[in-house]
């Protein structure tokens, strides 16, 4: 018994169609990305007892930006972010409030 043509590209046509449909399917279950934080916010209460808010608002602005991710409280916390803890400046220091 030999299967013709016609059968063996309608088997392959619908095989690619399930193939298709199991990727969307595979694809809208995938997590949406992080949300953006509010850096605003986070980086005003981090900064809020700085001697220099600023300065230290603008920096902790920038890193918000990059890492996505602010320490808790005014200073150290850094191993709850560690991309924030890892951005230095060109002189090696840390760049991050």
């Amino acid at each position: 018994m030999a299967i013709s043509s016609k059968a063996l590209i309608a088997s392959l046509l619908l095989s690619l169609l399930f193939l298709h449909s199991v990727e969307s399917i595979g694809a809208a279950m995938v997590s949406p990305s992080p949300q953006k934080m509010d850096c605003g916010g986070a980086c005003a209460a981090r900064c809020r007892l700085s001697s220099r808010p600023r300065l230290c608002h603008r920096a902790c602005g920038t890193c918000c930006q990059r890492c996505n991710c602010v320490p808790p409280g005014t200073s150290g916390n850094h191993h709850l972010c560690p991309c924030y803890a890892s951005l230095t400046t060109h002189g090696g220091r840390l760049k991050c409030p």
